[in-house]
């Protein structure tokens, strides 16, 4: 796998980014990991909370110098991302996964005999919108005053796309589920490919996807909750609805977002 040039440390000379093309407000570029100092930036982040278009102006960052945008939050546990556990170095390449093989293993781990055999995957939607114009309605939600990300700010992280995001900075939120997250993006990418998702948003433990084209009938939606459970079994093992049908109706179907949660 070829590895693409990393634009963030030249943030550390200028770090207006200039440079790449980009006006950033002032910021923090994160190397440090569980092992030590990573050899460059994993990420950049804004030291001020992000207002609610800050996710679709810097939308143009992804051509101009192969950064992604993303909100970041402290979360429940006041972590920014200088304090997450960061672990690049135990992220394989996402693309050396098949999301069929890593979500049937992961229904066989985690369900009982009541449960049936994996499903397989639900069938892709049509694409009726843009995904990125999709995206950025959400990141603009996650920012305003009443939401429970209010006061997440902007970040930017180099990958080839953007459900590689959590593999690119070896996020290890869902750890205690999955030790490889390259894997779970594989999952991501093929929601990209089926359901025009985009990583929108991380917390120490947490991931919002945006959905540009989610589920609209019951079956498809309890199609989706069978992946979701395979993905993430703590949203439904520990969540508000705790039947797949359940959660299929509240939080999949016809949802602009999907948010998963790892113990």
């Amino acid at each position: 796998m070829a590895t693409l040039p990393n634009p963030l440390p030249a943030l550390a000379a200028d770090p207006s980014g200039r440079s790449v093309g980009l006006q950033l407000p002032p910021g923090t570029l994160v190397d440090a990991t569980i092992d030590g100092t990573w050899h460059e930036p994993l990420l950049w982040y804004a030291d001020e909370p992000a207002a609610p278009r800050a996710w679709a102006d810097l939308l143009s960052a992804r051509r101009t110098a192969g950064l992604h945008p993303l909100l970041v939050h402290g979360g429940h546990r006041k972590q920014w991302p200088e304090d997450w556990e960061l672990s690049p170095e135990s992220a394989s390449y996402p693309g050396d996964h098949d999301a069929q093989d890593v979500l049937s293993e992961s229904w066989e781990h985690v369900t009982t005999g009541d449960d049936g055999e994996w499903p397989g995957l639900a069938p892709a939607r049509e694409l009726a919108a843009d995904p990125d114009k999709e995206a950025a309605e959400v990141a603009s939600l996650l920012t305003d005053e009443g939401s429970w990300m209010h006061g997440a700010r902007l970040a930017l992280v180099p990958a080839r796309r953007s459900a590689d995001i959590p593999a690119a900075i070896g996020w290890l939120g869902p750890t205690n589920h999955e030790g490889d997250v390259a894997r779970l993006c594989a999952v991501l990418r093929s929601w990209e490919d089926r359901f025009g998702i985009r990583v929108v948003a991380l917390t120490f433990d947490q991931l919002v996807v945006s959905v540009a084209a989610p589920p609209m009938t019951q079956a498809e939606a309890e199609a989706v909750a069978a992946e979701h459970f395979a993905f993430c079994p703590d949203n439904i093992d520990q969540g508000r609805h705790t039947t797949l049908p359940a959660y299929a109706t509240h939080q999949v179907l016809n949802q602009p977002a999907w948010t998963f949660w790892w113990d």
